[in-house]
């Protein structure tokens, strides 16, 4: 049985966020990426095996290295979901903002 998984999913793990937050400044090999945690290289090349499934991270072969990048167009799934989530809070903070701005002139 194949386990379907999606962008939430991934980023949902602490360390596969943080091992996109690293991959986003720069390409880096299973190994590079091993020695930012205090896992074993097996389990931090599940959460890129997970990532690369979700297509967050693609992978590049060079020489005997495989060097795992960034895929920002697949992360602009998350943004464009939560752009409305965003939007939303905005106003609210607005409004926030005019209620103490008037409380403050009545003072």
């Amino acid at each position: 049985m194949e386990i379907r998984r999606d962008v939430f999913q991934a980023i949902a793990d602490p360390t596969r966020r943080a091992i996109l937050s690293l991959i986003a400044l720069q390409a880096m090999t299973p190994n590079a990426l091993a020695e930012h945690f205090d896992t074993s290289r097996q389990a931090v090349s599940k959460h890129i095996k997970i990532l690369t499934e979700c297509q967050l991270v693609k992978q590049e072969q060079s020489g005997r290295e495989i060097y795992y990048h960034f895929n920002p167009k697949k992360m602009k799934e998350v943004a464009d979901w939560l752009a409305p989530f965003t939007k939303m809070w905005e106003d609210r903070f607005s409004r926030l903002d005019n209620v103490l701005n008037n409380l403050k002139k009545k003072k």
